[in-house]
């Protein structure tokens, strides 16, 4: 079986054609996301007019996914337009053929739960650090999406209640404004105007000074990750995002969240994730498989 794989970013759109359970054919196209819903649509469409023979679609976007629908519920300005988009009606519309549409951080995490960090592991938790933090509960195997698709907006808890003004900033106070990678680097630039980017900030990590604006932002990442600990008592929490990939931060995490829950809970397992930017694609693919079989026994 050959599916077709899209991963819609901010930046660049990935795609690749799934088959025997790896990626292939992969490449890169520029989103150009500011010019809107409808020229992120067309260029997806172009894109799936360059593969061939392909039985289904999966795909991986930005945004809050209607998955039953395959439509995009809410998306903010960094792709005007797109609030609205039936994905999933536009593709079958054209290709006629099974499409899945999954949020990008689900879809990461049905891709580690399959192929990745999450590999035997029924239940866990998966969070990403970026630009802000993004989230997925993964239950017996599935997303647990919500009442509305959303679940998982665990950027969205309130650390520091003092500093909440939600009429300016819906997330104000809350855990991505000091936990996300960008929040780590304005932090470092307000220090240091060299520090541009992690690879800056982790270059220089035995300096003193970088060491302790690390160790403070740690400090924000395990502040969230109690409350997850305590509220869903996981086996397993799966760290996303390229800065979870230096060693240094995984471990200090752990051993600073075990100073900061109830000894009952010590028992879970903090893993980097292991598919890097494959994982959307991953994902997107089991998905679009199952919505193959679902409409296989229908028919």
């Amino acid at each position: 079986m050959r599916i077709a794989v899209v991963d819609i970013g901010g930046t660049n759109i990935k795609s690749g054609m799934w088959e025997d359970d790896e990626i292939k054919e992969i490449q890169e196209t520029a989103t150009n996301a500011k010019l809107g819903g409808e020229h992120v649509m067309n260029t997806v469409l172009e894109i799936l007019r360059g593969f061939k023979d392909f039985q289904a679609v999966g795909i991986s976007t930005a945004g809050q996914v209607d998955s039953n629908q395959g439509m995009i519920l809410y998306a903010n300005d960094n792709i005007p337009g797109y609030t609205g988009t039936k994905i999933k009606e536009i593709i079958e519309g054209e290709f006629h053929v099974p499409t899945a549409v999954q949020n990008d951080v689900n879809s990461a995490a049905i891709g580690e739960a399959f192929y990745g960090a999450g590999r035997g592991c029924e239940d866990f938790l998966c969070l990403t650090y970026g630009t802000g933090v993004g989230g997925a509960i993964i239950v017996k195997g599935e997303v647990y999406t919500g009442a509305g698709y959303s679940a998982g907006e665990f950027g969205g808890i309130v650390t520091h209640p003092e500093d909440r003004n939600p009429d300016q900033d819906i997330f104000s106070g809350c855990y991505e404004r000091y936990a996300s990678t960008t929040a780590l680097v304005k932090r470092a630039g307000e220090q240091n105007s060299q520090l541009k980017n992690g690879r800056d900030i982790f270059a220089r990590i035995e300096e003193p000074e970088i060491k302790e604006l690390v160790e403070q932002w740690i400090l924000e990442i395990v502040y969230g990750l109690t409350t997850l600990v305590h509220i869903f008592n996981p086996s397993m929490i799966v760290l996303g995002g390229g800065v979870m990939e230096q060693e240094y931060v995984v471990s200090k995490v752990c051993e600073r969240l075990k100073e900061h829950i109830m000894p009952s809970f010590r028992n879970v397992k903090i893993v980097s994730a292991q598919l890097g930017n494959m994982a959307g694609m991953l994902g997107a693919s089991r998905e679009a498989k199952r919505e193959f079989e679902k409409r296989k026994k229908k028919s």
